[in-house]
């Protein structure tokens, strides 16, 4: 299983190129594709998403936030700001949905290279 970040996700819909765009089409092939809730919200608010792609996205599994998530997300962005990073809090809600689960994040933001270092995100 693998989650897909919005930046990936979004190349998808643009029909760009990119191995994160592959890996993208590959786990939508077999069903190991999920997104996080902030990832649907993201893509919901583009106001050039159209209705095709807007109930593909609303038909994806999503992460559940599990009891605790709130307090683990302050805390990891904490982290990161404490090691002079400027983690964006979507940023910081996606990686620590993708902790609590244990999943892979598949993404073109470098943003999350802070998150792998400083906390062990997983990174496609």
């Amino acid at each position: 299983m693998i989650c897909a970040d919005t930046s990936s996700l979004v190349a998808l819909l643009e029909g760009e190129a990119g191995e994160d765009v592959e890996m993208v089409r590959r786990a939508l092939l077999d069903r190991s594709l999920v997104v996080s809730p902030v990832t649907v919200a993201e893509l919901l608010s583009g106001p050039a998403l159209g209705p095709a792609a807007e109930a593909a996205l609303l038909a994806l599994p999503r992460l559940e936030i599990q009891p605790g998530y709130w307090e683990r997300t302050g805390r990891l962005r904490a982290k990161l700001l404490r090691h002079r990073f400027r983690p964006k809090m979507a940023d910081s809600l996606i990686a620590q949905i993708c902790l609590d689960h244990q999943v892979s994040l598949v993404t073109r933001d470098q943003d999350f290279r802070a998150f792998h270092k400083y906390a062990g995100l997983r990174l496609l």
